[in-house]
This record gives structure tokens, sequence and C-alpha cells, in this order.
């Protein structure tokens, strides 16, 4: 089947194809549904034919309710766990046991040790020096950062910050051309239209020429959005590619803990990333939600060397092979820019021991002095960051929050306005971005300290998908990025409380919402 769609730019009508959800998906789903209800029917009716069974299973519920209450996750993760543990019984705890963690199998531990033991060193202890030099406070926010993400401190690397889905897509198409020895590229979407097939050429290309080209894509994220069997057709091109995390059907978190990460690397020494993915709507070639702004960032210099580590371990642990090590991924760079970047990733336990991007953002809020903006394109938060945010403003920080005012999920985009009067009596300025959809993960604090990559604040983001982010201090890109939110603060409305009023049914419902976010 295919759909139409209007050039933004040209007026001209394209067709595009429109691919249902492949058969493999609704099995896999189906699956995943037959053998949680197999297994939960098993158990409920040994408990109702045997009276020590169900002995055995209200001590489960009750083992349940104290392993839940007595664990280090945050509470607004505990609490839809004990209601439902509560209001269910047996299937409850039945629930927790399969839905509860992520389930890594040893395989995947293995690869993912052997792949980290094969990437770069660095010593910190010099960057570090600097910074602490400089802001003893900052230095402790990249140390933080380092520590918890298995991650280094670059000084000296370059950062251009790219202010539209356009502009990225323009500067990606030049470094894309200049490639002679390698191109990873890892999205949650890539969708077949202009901003993809542009690239595509240019890696069909490059692959014919010799150059190594390995693309990573989400299976759920690509679902809609490519063929099924999509990796093959690119492997008929030399390019090296795999659906991430492929849905089986196994009753774990596999439909939970995506790769919502953006990260192109081209030879190991330029590196993009930001909240653009491969799809048209992201360059404004395709009208969905109004004018879509989003951001990226260029990276050039050593600090690429993390984007690199990130895309190698996320291929390796999907492919049973690695890629073949013909050349240097991690080539020496003598970095003059201004500034210090601390590139990181970020996902659900037990990959990563803490949660990364939450803390970082933490960090930096507590830390800013003066000012606080962030763009995002979601707002459903746990009561620490929450916490976090009205604490600096009501200590007199300016802090400014911007969201869409065209929501492309119309539930979500409730869930993150039912936020917004807590914030406002705090004080925090909240605005929403009137010409369209605001898709840009941007935290900035005091004009000098910033964070841009993938990260929403949301529960999706910060507690089950795998991201990726750059924290920046005084470099090229902080200026630029303050300039661009100044422009989008000037198109967007601030949000008053008179302006929030909804009626009681809506408010109830909202609020049984608002209980099982975290486990939406």
């Amino acid at each position: 089947m295919r759909r139409r769609s209007r050039d933004r730019k040209g007026g001209l009508m394209m067709k595009k194809k429109l691919f249902y959800i492949p058969l493999r998906y609704i099995f896999a789903f189906l699956i995943t549904v037959l053998a949680t209800l197999l297994v939960i029917g098993v158990v409920v009716g040994l408990t109702l034919h045997l009276p020590y069974f169900y002995l055995a299973a209200l001590a489960t519920q009750i083992v349940c309710i104290v392993t839940i209450a007595a664990s280090d996750d945050n509470p607004d993760y505990k609490v839809p766990w004990l209601l439902t543990v509560l209001c269910l019984p047996v299937v409850g705890f039945m629930l927790y046991f399969m839905f509860y963690s992520r389930k890594l199998k040893r395989k995947y531990i293995n690869r993912m040790t052997a792949l980290r033991a094969r990437s770069y060193t660095r010593d910190d202890t010099a960057a570090l020096a600097a910074l602490e030099a400089e802001d003893t406070t900052t230095a402790n926010q990249a140390r933080l950062l380092c520590s918890i993400a298995d991650t280094h401190i670059f000084a000296g690397s370059s950062t251009r910050y790219l202010p539209s889905g356009e502009a990225m897509w323009e500067a990606m198409l030049d470094d894309l051309c200049s490639a002679t020895s390698f191109i990873f590229m890892e999205y949650f979407i890539i969708e077949e239209g202009v901003f993809w097939n542009s690239i595509l050429e240019i890696l069909k290309k490059k692959a014919a020429a010799g150059v190594l080209v390995a693309v990573l894509y989400d299976d759920i994220g690509c679902m809609r959005t490519l063929p099924g069997g999509y990796a093959r057709q690119l492997k008929k091109y030399g390019i090296h590619a795999a659906p991430f995390s492929r849905v089986r059907g196994n009753a774990d978190s596999e439909f939970n803990n995506r790769s919502h990460r953006k990260i192109t690397v081209i030879d190991g020494r330029i590196g993009y990333t930001g909240g653009v993915n491969i799809a048209d709507e992201y360059i404004n070639r395709r009208a969905r939600f109004g004018h879509w702004k989003d951001s990226g960032l260029r990276l050039e210099g050593e600090a690429v060397f993390e984007l690199t580590k990130l895309f190698l371990i996320d291929f390796g642990i999907t492919m049973p092979f690695p890629l073949p090590p013909r050349f240097d991924c991690f080539p020496p760079a003598k970095d003059t820019a201004p500034g210090f970047v601390v590139p990181f990733g970020d996902g659900p336990r037990p990959i990563y021991t803490r949660r990364v991007a939450k803390s970082a953002i933490q960090s930096l809020i507590a830390a800013a002095k003066h000012t606080v903006t962030i763009t995002t394109p979601y707002l459903i938060i746990d009561n620490e960051l929450c916490g976090t945010l009205e604490r600096a403003a009501l200590r007199g920080v300016s802090v400014k929050i911007m969201l869409p005012h065209v929501p492309d999920k119309r539930l979500i985009f409730s869930m993150s306005r039912s936020y917004y009067p807590r914030l406002l009596s705090a004080g925090v300025k909240i605005y929403e971005y009137e010409p369209g959809f605001l898709h840009a993960k941007s935290y900035l604090a005091d004009d000098t300290t910033a964070i841009i990559g993938t990260v929403n604040l949301d529960y999706r983001s910060l507690v089950h998908h795998f991201e990726n982010g750059v924290w920046m201090y005084r470099t090229e890109a902080v200026n630029a990025l303050r300039e661009d939110m100044e422009k989008t603060l000037a198109l967007s409305i601030p949000i008053t409380e008179d302006m929030l009023c909804i009626s009681l049914p809506r408010k109830f419902l909202r609020s049984m919402v608002r209980v099982f976010a975290p486990l939406l």
C-alpha cells in the first residue's frame, strides 16, 4: 500500500510506502500473551484446587511485597508494582516475576564484557584537574558522570550545535561523503523517504568502495517504517545491518528495553547525536504535528571515541559475530577546541547499575546558580526529579521548561500537563512551542553547562530505554544552544494555572494513569 505526503519545500506530492505491522511482530506479541496467560492460568488453577498450593501462593505474594518494598528502586516505580501484586492475587506476583526486571542471557553478558575489554582506555586525571582548576562543582559533575557511565572526559574536542533536523541532514551528507574507513549508524527510527534515501545512496557507494558500513536500527522503533526483512536488503548492498533486540516473543522486558540511541560515527573522528531520527518529519519534509523542532550535535575529535564504543557494544550484543577488525576504531587526534566534553550512554539494569541520565540532569540542575532551561517533548517524571526542579526554582534559579503545543500522543501530552500545576506553584516557568512539535532534548544551566542527546524527561528514557547524550562545559555548542533556546522561547506560549482547568472525570483518569506511568 502507498500513501501520499506533501513535500514541505517544493510543494510536490510524493508517494510513500506504508508498511503494515509485519506478521512476525504479531506472532511475537501473541506468543508473549499466550505464554503469560498459560503460566498464570496453571498457577491460578493449582491455587484453586490444591489448598496447600494456595498457602504457598499467599506466602509468595507476601515475599514479593516485602521484596519490592525493600528494594533500592525508586518509590515511584515500586508503587504500581505493589498495587499490582496486592490487587491481583496470584496474577500480580506472576506478572512481577515475568516482567519486573530485564533478564539478560549469559551469552549477552559475556559478549558485553569482551567488547568493553577491547574498547579504548583513557586517563582522565589531567582533564579533570584542568576542569577543577576552573570550577570545582562542574568538575564534580563530570567526575560523577564518568564514574556511573563508565565513560571519560575529553578536553579540546570540537562541538557544533545543529538547531534543526534540516541543519543536521545537510552536515551529515557532507561528512558521510568524506568517509574513507568506516561509517556506523544506530537509530531508533529509520524510515524510507527523502532523508534516509539520500543517506542510503552514499552508504551504498561507500560500501562498494571498500568502506565498512554498519547500520543498527531498533526492531520495534522501525516496526511500521521498514519492511520486516530490511537488514537482508541492506546486506545486498554490502552494508552490515541488524535490528536491535529483535522481538521474538520472550515473556520478559524485550518490549520495553529498546535502543532509543541516535548515533552516527564517521572514521572514528566525526560523530553525530541528538534528537533527530532518520525520517522525513524530522526535516519537515512531511508535516505531522505542525513544524517539527529538533536539534543535533556534531562532535569532532577524541570525544567521538565514546559514541564508537557505544555502537560497537550495541552491534556486538545484537550480532553473534563482531565487525571485522581491519581498522583503528579510535584514531588519536590533536584536539584544540575550547571546553570539556563527556559523552555517555544510559540504559536499563543490570547493564547500567545506576540511572545515568537522570543523575546527570539532576546534578546539572542542582548546581545551577542563575538559570536552567530545558527543552523536552514529554514531561513524565518521578518525585525526585520534580523535587530537584522545584528546589532550584525556590532558591531563586530561573527554571524554564519548553514542551510541544501540538502533541504527537494525546495521552502522553495530557500526562505531561498533569505535572504543570505542581511545578508552576514552585516558580518553574513552563512554555509550549506554538508552531508545532518540540522534539529537542536539551538541558542548559547558567549558559555554561549543557546536555544534548536522546534523553526525554519521561520514564521511557530515564528507566527503560538505551539512551545516549553529551555533557558539555564552555564549548562552542553551549553558546549556540543558548541562542537557539532564546529563539524557541520567543515562539512559545507561557503557561498559566488558569489554562489547566479540566473536568473531575479527566482528573481521576489522569491520576490513575500517573500511578502506572512508570510501567507504560
